[in-house]
C-alpha cells in the first residue's frame, strides 16, 4: 500500500502531457500489487495465494520498467524513495513466495 501511495503522489508531479499515459499506467501497476495480494489472501488457501503473489510480482515488474522509463525521461530522480520501495517490495514478495512454497505438502 505504501508503494501505491508513493507512486500516486509521484505521478501527480508528472508533466501534463503525461496525463493518462505513463502516469496512469504506473498508478494501475502500483495498485495491482496490493490488490492481487488481497485477492489471493481472500481465496481458498496458500496455493491460491501463491498464484496471486505471482500476479503481484508481474505487476511489480511492470511498475519497475515504467519507473525506469520515468527516470530516463527525467520525470523521477534515480534516488527517489519510490525506486527504493520497488526493490523492497520485490524482496518481500520473494520472501512470501518462498515461505508459501515451503508450506506446501
Amino acid at each position: 500500500m505504501t508503494l501505491a501511495e508513493m507512486v500516486h503522489e509521484l505521478t501527480a508531479t508528472f508533466p501534463k502531457d503525461e496525463t493518462y499515459r505513463l502516469d496512469m499506467q504506473m498508478r494501475r501497476a502500483a495498485l495491482s500489487v496490493p490488490s492481487n495480494l488481497a485477492e489471493g489472501a481472500g481465496r481458498n488457501g496458500p496455493k491460491e495465494l501463491l498464484r496471486f503473489v505471482g500476479f503481484a510480482s508481474g505487476s511489480l515488474a511492470e511498475l519497475e520498467t515504467q519507473l525506469e522509463l520515468a527516470v530516463r525521461l527525467e520525470h523521477v530522480r534515480p534516488d527517489s524513495d519510490a525506486v527504493g520501495q520497488v526493490s523492497r517490495v520485490g524482496r518481500l514478495l520473494v520472501s512470501l513466495r518462498t515461505a508459501l512454497r515451503n508450506r506446501e505438502p
